[in-house]
């Protein structure tokens, strides 16, 4: 029993999906499928410039894609289907084309499309998010309590939270955190994801996502605002949910403490990065992470599997 999770951005890298695409000829397919959607994709994640694939409306399909193409390789050297899935934010669109939600080509152009929504719903410059280190959840709203223009945007790990929101706020909301001994990493980030500046792109999205047939997914998949699994619900539910979500906080913390409480100890998180297996080991006291990204990975993946 495992618990599938999918990286959202921050993730990618130049030559990111080339092993698996020269390795397993499902990965193959998939990245081949992705190329064919939109063509150009391999090659810049192949060859870049790192900067080009790092604009949000070409890092979503990138990695969209690879995320999809290391599962199904796990999946044709004998891995089985997960009891759980999960995804970061973007990674939530890729946990639904694993489970069946949704159709590849489908979610490539969607999510190519959410991308370039959401780059556009607040002019460069005029955002900012910054992630607030080793201070519990509680002062942290404490700190933002009456300030406007900021909110939490992802709950990552007990001593992992990010804010997003109007630049000056977050700069603000900053300096009152440092008073409380907090450490601040401001992202390079070109918008402030999951805040409710980001409305417009919901708006825009929810037009082009009602065009896509959903379909009941084969395993549960969690919902980035619900932190629970969502697959006894029809899939204008899941599509509801994947367009609050753009707005909404990323609740990982919880959607992973929900996982240990159903008896998940193991998880795999598929595709480039290991962003999710370290907050995996940052959140769960008792549970087992890999990554799996390349071939290595998969043939780790497969023998504790088979353990």
């Amino acid at each position: 029993m495992y618990a599938a999770l999918f990286p959202g951005q921050g993730s990618q890298r130049v030559g990111m999906g080339k092993a698996l695409y020269e390795a397993s000829p499902a990965a193959r397919e998939v990245l081949e499928r992705a190329e064919a959607t939109l063509p150009g994709l391999l090659k810049l994640m192949w060859e870049g410039p790192e900067e080009t694939l790092t604009l949000t409306e070409n890092q979503q399909p990138a990695l969209l894609a690879v995320g999809y193409a290391a599962y199904r390789a796990f999946l044709a050297e004998g891995g089985t289907e997960p009891s759980l899935a999960a995804g970061h934010s973007l990674g939530e669109w890729t946990a639904h084309v694993a489970a069946g939600t949704l159709e590849l080509e489908d979610a490539l152009r969607l999510v190519r499309l959410r991308g370039r929504y959401m780059q556009e719903a607040v002019p460069p410059g005029e955002g900012a998010m910054a992630a607030i280190l080793k201070l519990p959840l509680e002062a942290i709203q404490e700190a933002l309590a009456g300030l406007e223009g900021v909110e939490i945007a992802n709950l990552n790990s007990p001593e992992q939270t990010v804010i997003s929101g109007r630049k000056e706020a977050v700069e603000e909301a900053a300096e009152r955190l440092k008073e409380k001994r907090a450490r601040i990493v401001f992202l390079p980030v070109s918008a402030p994801f999951h805040s409710s500046l980001m409305a417009p792109a919901r708006e825009r999205l929810a037009r082009d996502l009602a065009q896509v047939t959903l379909r009941k997914p084969r395993f549960p998949v969690y919902s980035n605002v619900t932190a629970k699994p969502e697959a006894e619900e029809d899939p204008g539910r899941i599509r509801e949910l994947l367009l609050e979500q753009i707005t909404a906080p990323v609740r990982w913390v919880e959607i992973l403490q929900d996982m240990e409480e159903r008896g998940i100890r193991r998880f795999l998180e598929f595709g480039s990065g290991e962003v999710l297996k370290g907050l995996v080991a940052r959140t769960l006291k008792e549970a087992h992470a890999l990554s799996v990204g390349d071939p290595e990975g998969v043939r780790k993946a497969l023998e504790v599997e088979d353990a």
